[in-house]
């Protein structure tokens, strides 16, 4: 009997850790829950190491990633899997056996806010497996260098070095990748690195190859408004927290993590911040850039003051490298067809939806894929143990929108 009360104590324990408010549209809440209690003992256990100068919180975090999640290149009957490079940049190459002569590629840039993950995890393996094998495509995933090592341009100009390896004729010649049909993708920070590498090399005159597509997984776009309706709406929904969003971006560029609180508030976007033009601020305006349903009761937050001279000691917060939100039209339109992946319970949602919109109005033709169940990260889980039913909806659109339009 006693073992019975101790028993039912430890797992009432248990569930109260576990158990988190969920908007009732969600998919799967309790699937949801139970990742969002391993991330956080996670999170927990890395900023306490932090604390104690035991080691920087992200690399217990990519430790337990590495040991978790990384594994071998192993080959498969459909699918040769090799470790190598592009433009001196570690990458995973996935070369389908057979079929057409000529095939389709897509170089893929993984998430993790800039700092965590690796194109070697078992998730991003098993995505680059089946498109390869699905598209008959050769699937280039890069390992970028990372924060807090790495802070911007570092993980930029990697992905631009591996983008333009990737077009070069030794590499199209070397896997026989047809140059007509060549796409750059990646999710969440990853679909930061496609965008920007997008624009960079959509506007280079010199290329004679270059993308015919851009598919961007629920990307991160802007560091400017960290109130959007979807920031707002979903500030405490998981996977991806408002505040550990702004803790990437300030690790990403380099910044003091003490600014933390000053960019939820928006202080360092603020109207007496002259480093931002009303140019810069019409675009990431959602009050003009989103639709009536997106928009909801929500009220835009602009502070008439604010944390002086945020801007001019972190400048990255308004390079279009690292916001790609906030580039010109002009540029914009320079980009290749677009795929944009987005969900309702993701704190990026309106990055995604705004940055459609300006690519629509461009002139760029523009697929927006919007998941109302889904959540940041969910394609990732498409494959067990957590096999997420909006994870495998949205992987397979994603899919079938590249064999479609590549």
């Amino acid at each position: 009997m006693r073992l019975c009360w101790v028993a039912a104590v430890l797992l009432s324990a248990a569930a109260y850790y576990v158990y988190l408010p969920l908007p009732s549209g969600v998919s799967e809440p309790w699937k949801l829950m139970l990742l969002d209690a391993l991330f956080r003992s996670f999170m927990r256990a890395s900023d306490v190491a932090h604390a104690l100068g035991v080691c920087h919180r992200v690399h217990l975090l990519n430790r337990v990633v590495s040991w978790v999640e990384v594994i071998e290149a192993r080959s498969s009957p459909a699918v040769d899997v090799t470790d190598s490079t592009l433009g001196g940049v570690p990458t995973r190459v996935f070369q389908p056996k057979g079929g057409r002569s000529l095939k389709r590629g897509v170089i893929y840039f993984h998430g993790g806010g800039w700092a965590l993950g690796s194109a070697r995890m078992r998730s991003y393996d098993r995505l680059c497996r089946k498109m390869a094998e699905e598209l008959d495509a050769v699937i280039m995933s890069v390992d970028y260098r990372l924060a807090p090592e790495a802070i911007f341009p570092d993980q930029y100009h990697d992905a631009l070095a591996a983008s333009r390896d990737f077009l070069s004729a030794r590499v199209l010649q070397r896997y026989g990748i047809d140059p007509e049909r060549l796409c750059v993708s990646g999710d969440s920070a990853g679909g930061n690195l496609a965008a920007a590498v997008a624009q960079e090399l959509g506007s280079d005159d010199s290329l004679t190859v270059g993308f015919k597509a851009q598919a961007l997984i629920y990307p991160v776009l802007q560091a400017l408004d960290f109130h959007t309706p979807s920031y707002q709406q979903n500030q405490e929904v998981p996977i991806l927290y408002r505040p550990i969003m702004a803790r990437f971006w300030l690790q990403y560029l380099g910044a003091n993590a003490s600014l933390e609180p000053v960019l939820l508030a928006n202080n360092h976007s603020a109207l007496d911040q002259n480093a931002i033009s009303t140019q810069t601020r019409s675009k990431l305006d959602w009050t003009t850039l989103l639709q009536a349903k997106r928009k909801k009761h929500f009220q835009l937050v602009i502070r008439e003051t604010g944390s002086l001279d945020v801007v001019n000691n972190v400048p990255a917060l308004m390079d279009v490298r690292a916001a790609p939100l906030l580039a010109e039209q002009r540029i914009l339109g320079r980009t290749p067809k677009a795929y944009v992946m987005t969900c309702e319970y993701d704190v990026l949602r309106d990055d995604g939806l705004m940055y459609a919109r300006r690519l629509q109005d461009a002139g760029v033709t523009v697929t927006s894929d919007h998941y109302e169940d889904g959540f940041h990260g969910c394609m990732v889980f498409a494959f067990l143990p957590m096999m997420s039913s909006v994870g495998q909806r949205s992987m397979d659109s994603f899919i079938r929108w590249l064999d479609q339009n590549l």
